[in-house]
């Protein structure tokens, strides 16, 4: 189950976010070969933030996921996640990072019915 947590400190007011939602839950799933009724995606907004000093328009992720990451995907992860936050947030490109965990799948649980 991919989650992919994404924290920035633009305002998410008067945005859509059902649409970043969207795709960036079809972006995750397309890149990692895994079905998006299992990728999860978190956003948050209006979070205080600085990075290289600046409190420009910024945003940190992390990508967790039970296999599925390796250096080629976790590129196109990062440019893709990446045109998402500039074009739907004006965060550029180059300030925006990244985290990937590959986790085990002992370290996750999925509650089902």
């Amino acid at each position: 189950m991919p989650c992919l947590n994404l924290s920035t400190n633009v305002s998410l007011d008067g945005v859509d976010t059902s649409a970043i939602l969207s795709e960036a839950t079809s972006t995750v799933a397309n890149i990692i070969g895994k079905p998006a009724s299992y990728v999860m995606i978190v956003l948050k907004g209006s979070i205080p933030m600085a990075f290289g000093g600046s409190e420009q328009p910024t945003a940190f992720g992390e990508l967790v996921s039970i296999g599925g990451l390796n250096p080629d995907t976790n590129k196109k992860l990062s440019a893709a996640i990446a045109a998402i936050l500039e074009t739907k947030l004006s965060v550029p490109k180059a300030r925006f990072f990244l985290k990937f965990v590959d986790s085990k799948a002992s370290h996750t649980q999925l509650l089902t019915n």
